[in-house]
């Protein structure tokens, strides 16, 4: 016998649950993700009842303002109808249409904007961000984000911070959450040195050229220093130290430069110019190096992490054995091992793709699911 009750209702009429997004950057991973947001949108708003609204996008210079939603067109509209603007004005845009739900994504690198996540927190805002610079601050102004986050009951999600979309930031909060005791965290944390020296170890070729191969597919930043100083790597091993609340500053980790003296201040130009200066001093590192050995470009955090300011951090090129989980790493992959007490000599391993806008996108789609399925 039919339901009368099951009769008066209409499936299609139950309302959705409206996520309002804005995103901030809108480069690489920017692109991709608006991208994907707009693909998905339709399949999410039937399996999850969720209707993902982009209602702002910008980038340094201007931002198109819409609370129906981005279209497919929404570059060529920003380009058309962009506008100048503050922070104040997005808050005050959102208030105005009376947006809930609201979620600020940032994928900038900018240092100055994440000083108004505060603002955006008050404001009702939850944060997502693959931009690391909020997590890799003074711990104090990490501190008083997190006070204001549980002040006013919002969540700042960042698992891309580090590895890209693989779930590692969760993995350890939750083992150190359980109150398993993390003993060393170690691995190769970057995507383009992960290939330049993947490359490096096996193959015949010279530094520059294996180096020249990464800039051509679009491994590293536009100046290649940017990862081989190995300040990026620093920052990420500084965010898996504090979600272990040790009290470390940048600081406090030996990070070795690979960057020759004399090539660190000069233009990128003139750097691209002379990268052929890398080959000796490595071609000399590659000679000395053991049978079976590789090179691998390692983060290393150990020591007593039991204790608030007992860790060590490190980040340095070393050589591993092939036969090693370290050694055996092809590709772009990144690697992470997490040694505890419990699992003993035998770490949890977490690999996989760690660089590429697309898988980054893809993890920050994610984090923004995750506070929409709880908001």
């Amino acid at each position: 016998m039919d339901s009368p009750v099951l009769d008066r209702i209409d499936l299609n009429s139950i309302k959705k649950k409206k996520i309002n997004i804005a995103i901030f950057g809108h480069g690489n991973v920017g692109n991709h993700l608006i991208d994907q947001i707009i693909r998905s949108k339709e399949e999410i708003s039937r399996r999850r009842d969720l209707d993902l609204t982009i209602f702002a996008v910008a980038n340094s210079s201007t931002i198109l303002l819409d609370h129906r939603g981005l279209q497919e067109n929404w570059l060529q509209n920003k380009l058309e109808n962009g506008q100048s603007y503050s922070v104040t004005d997005v808050i005050a845009y959102a208030k105005e249409k009376k947006l809930s739900n609201l979620i600020l994504v940032d994928n900038t690198a900018d240092s100055g904007f994440v000083l108004h996540y505060p603002k955006f927190v008050e404001n009702g805002f939850h944060l997502v961000s693959s931009n690391k610079i909020a997590n890799t601050l003074d711990l104090d102004f990490y501190r008083k984000l997190r006070v204001k986050l549980g002040k006013n009951k919002k969540q700042y999600l960042y698992e891309t911070n580090v590895g890209a979309g693989l779930p590692l930031i969760d993995t350890i909060k939750l083992l150190h959450l359980s109150g398993e005791n993390i003993t060393r965290i170690r691995g190769v944390f970057s995507g383009s040195l992960s290939y330049i020296f993947n490359t490096f170890s096996e193959e015949d070729r010279a530094f520059s050229s294996v180096l020249r191969s990464a800039i051509d597919k679009g491994f590293t930043e536009p100046d290649p220093r940017e990862d081989l100083c190995g300040n990026d790597v620093g920052r990420k091993l500084l965010i898996l130290a504090r979600e272990l609340d040790l009290h470390n500053e940048l600081s406090d980790i030996a990070i070795q430069n690979l960057i020759p003296k004399d090539l660190r201040n000069v233009s990128k130009e003139e750097f691209l110019k002379r990268i052929k200066e890398l080959d000796v001093p490595f071609q000399i590192k590659k000679k000395n190096q053991a049978k079976d050995f590789v090179f691998r470009y390692v983060a290393d955090l150990h020591g007593d992490l039991s204790q608030e300011i007992g860790g060590l951090l490190h980040v340095n090129l070393i050589s591993v054995p092939k036969n090693t989980m370290l050694g055996a790493l092809r590709g772009s992959d990144s690697i992470f091992e997490i040694y505890t007490e419990s699992y003993g000599e035998n770490p949890i391993v977490i690999q996989g793709a760690g660089a590429g806008a697309a898988v980054t996108a893809r993890g920050v789609f994610g984090d923004i699911l995750r506070i929409s399925d709880k908001d």
